[in-house]
């Protein structure tokens, strides 16, 4: 790859559980003016630790920047780039599709084939969870689109290595 050919990039950054750091982390991008596709954070197997995963568009020299300046910060324990090829990444989305009993069978076949679950049932619709790559969200949307979408929200991607590979034993 071209050292400026700009593509999505996945950082998972361990973080100790503080106050803010949220708000420091994406400030860091903001500043630079990063395009920052998106960002989440949850709780890992220790206690005060966070892992927050960020989706980004650049080329490889601002991920070594971004890399070089979350690395200053002081919450952050340790900054990953994850290869595509090793890494399993998945987002939720949630979305509320109009069915009503003439054809909310077809709404629901559509869901299952994509290993989706309905969560919830009203007269003239319904919502349906979904886990999955990108790939697999946007076909399940082309999919429904036909039957109308009412209300769509999806979370950013969440992502680990495969295999033995771990960040954990190191970031101490």
């Amino acid at each position: 790859m071209a050292t400026h050919e700009i593509s999505r990039h996945i950082l998972s950054v361990m973080v100790e559980d503080i106050d803010g750091i949220i708000s420091r982390v994406s400030a860091m991008f903001t500043r630079r003016s990063f395009n920052l596709v998106s960002l989440v954070s949850g709780a890992t197997e220790h206690e005060g630790i966070n892992r927050i995963t960020i989706v980004v568009d650049a080329d490889m020299v601002n991920i070594e920047q971004i890399t070089k300046q979350l690395n200053k910060l002081i919450p952050v324990l340790k900054v990953v780039r994850l290869e595509e090829d090793t890494t399993i990444a998945r987002a939720l989305m949630l979305v509320k599709v109009a069915a009503d009993a003439s054809n909310r069978p077809q709404v629901v076949d559509a869901a299952n084939i994509f290993r989706a679950r309905v969560v919830d049932v009203a007269p003239d619709s319904v919502v349906i969870e979904a886990t999955g790559t990108q790939g697999k969200m946007r076909a399940l949307l082309d999919v429904l689109e036909p039957f109308g979408i009412k209300e769509l929200i999806s979370s950013g991607q969440i992502a680990l290595n495969r295999g033995p590979k771990t960040m954990a034993p190191n970031f101490r």
